[in-house]
């Protein structure tokens, strides 16, 4: 299948992981200040965010919103709700920079039976983030 990406770009996100906040705004600090995501767009007045998408430096990203006080509310997933490995070469850089930022460490850095190197903190909205080298097991080559 030609995607019209050429092979020596990485392809744009193609699957979002979402997630609701009690305060938004605060959410997107967070994340760019203990973890490194950026901030890529926030769309909203005040303190609701109605959409943000944030990138992750190494591929991917996520996106996240304000809760909604009105129903009904398309994205129903509650603040505190969320969990996503994200992948890292780095994840002591990662992991000192969210203590430097005063993350809650759930999981101290620790080697995996399967070879991966991770950690994992929780926001201040609940959701857990693991972060660690295993980048997933290989790809099937298409038509297979």
């Amino acid at each position: 299948m030609d995607t019209g990406t050429p092979a020596t770009e990485t392809p744009a996100p193609q699957v979002w992981p979402t997630l609701r906040a009690t305060d938004a705004r605060a959410l997107i600090r967070f994340l760019t200040d203990a973890f490194g995501f950026r901030e890529v767009v926030s769309y909203g007045e005040g303190e609701f965010v109605g959409h943000a998408e944030l990138a992750w430096p190494e591929g991917g990203g996520v996106m996240l919103g304000s809760v909604r006080e009105t129903a009904p509310d398309e994205w129903p997933g509650l603040p505190g709700s969320f969990s996503a490995y994200v992948v890292t070469a780095d994840p002591d850089g990662v992991h000192a920079r969210a203590v430097a930022a005063g993350a809650r460490i759930t999981a101290a850095l620790h080697e995996t039976d399967y070879g991966s190197r991770d950690f994992a903190a929780a926001d201040p909205e609940g959701n857990h983030w693991y972060f660690g080298t295993y980048p997933g097991a290989p790809r099937p080559a298409p038509g297979s």
